[in-house]
């Protein structure tokens, strides 16, 4: 197959230590202009649990963000994830990603000025080091006060593979999800009625499970299906890595706690490799690849604990919004009304207690 001439096959690049470097494809806009769609289901009203924005790759502002939920589906309101935007560049390290949340709370607060149909960050996800163990309710309290009403929770990245390396943020220490300072981070966390995003590797998900069953009163949700790698070493290897993360999930469904977040297949380390095609992917066709992860966290999981995400614009080097939006609905068209109520909005509604109404 020819491939897309903006987004070629880079030569493997490596890490200092040695480890294959994947780095996140910048969205090429003229690419993805060359394919439109109808949307499915426009009434259809959708919280966009999970997005970014930041001055890398290309940047992506409030605009950009506007400019893609503006495109055709309901998109009622969104959440902001964490990813290292405007931390603080000085003062004691451990709060310097309250920056993050005061932009960000600037970024909403100046959407609502405009009045603009979607709640832009109607919850804000930002981050603060669990490591800091008890010290850590002086940060969070700052990002409180810093969020101005719509602070939600935090993000602590711990996704480590051996065989990969791929985090804008630097790789974390392999045991970072069982040290006890982490745990203690993490009882501070649910005591202020804060919600905890993991991001993690598949292989990672069954020390989620310990986590999770150690902490049953912290409302936890696993980002991006937690991650089914293709790349580097599981190249080839698609249903054996889908078998075992099939198993994890199991695992993982058995935490009333947890939740899921479906996306972010779109990421370069899910091997997919849909930036490299000669023409940008129809719904169809990112729905087929999709589909068998999501629709197997569905039925683990239950619409009531998923929660649809774009994850952009990391994954808008893969496919357009509208072609995302319309994947995902027809990755759900076998779901009842309800179901998929919960799992366009209402599971992210109350998660993240945002308080949206349709």
């Amino acid at each position: 197959m020819s491939t897309n001439a903006q987004n070629p096959a880079p030569q493997q690049e490596y890490d200092s230590d040695g480890i294959p470097l994947f780095r996140h494809p910048t969205p090429d806009k003229a690419w993805l202009a060359r394919h439109t769609e109808e949307i499915i289901e426009p009434d259809l009203g959708i919280i966009d649990p999970h997005h970014h924005l930041w001055d890398v790759f290309g940047g992506y502002g409030l605009d950009d963000l506007i400019e893609d939920t503006s495109t055709g589906h309901r998109i009622l309101a969104t959440v902001y994830s964490q990813c290292g935007w405007s931390y603080k560049e000085d003062g004691p390290v451990g709060m310097r990603p309250v920056g993050e949340v005061a932009r960000v709370a600037a970024v909403a607060l100046e959407a609502k000025r405009r009045k603009l149909p979607t709640q832009v960050c109607a919850g804000i996800v930002g981050h603060a080091d669990m490591e800091l163990g008890d010290d850590v309710a002086e940060v969070l309290q700052a990002e409180v006060e810093a969020g101005a009403g719509y602070f939600r929770g935090i993000r602590h990245i711990t996704a480590r593979d051996e065989g990969i390396s791929a985090s804008l943020l630097g790789r974390p220490p392999a045991d970072l999800l069982q040290r006890p300072a982490f745990h203690r981070g993490l009882r501070v966390l649910q005591k202020m009625g804060l919600t905890f995003d993991a991001w993690l590797y598949f292989k990672q998900i069954a020390g989620l499970a310990e986590l999770a069953r150690a902490h049953p009163d912290l409302p936890i949700v696993l980002n991006h299906l937690g991650a089914p790698l293709g790349v580097g070493p599981y190249v080839g290897k698609r249903d054996e890595v889908f078998k075992e993360w099939q198993a994890a999930m199991k695992l993982l469904a058995t935490c009333p706690n947890v939740y899921m977040k479906l996306g972010g297949l779109g990421m370069v380390v899910m091997g997919f490799g849909l930036h490299q095609r000669p023409e940008p992917p129809s719904s169809q066709v990112v729905a087929e690849g999709w589909g068998p992860y999501i629709k197997t966290a569905i039925e683990l999981f239950g619409a009531k604990r998923c929660m649809f995400e774009s994850n952009f614009p990391v994954d808008k080097a893969m496919c357009s919004y509208v072609v995302m939006w319309n994947a995902f609905k027809r990755i759900a068209s076998g779901a009842s009304a309800d179901e998929k109520a919960w799992l366009f909005r209402e599971t992210a509604n109350r998660f993240y207690k945002l308080g949206i109404t349709d």
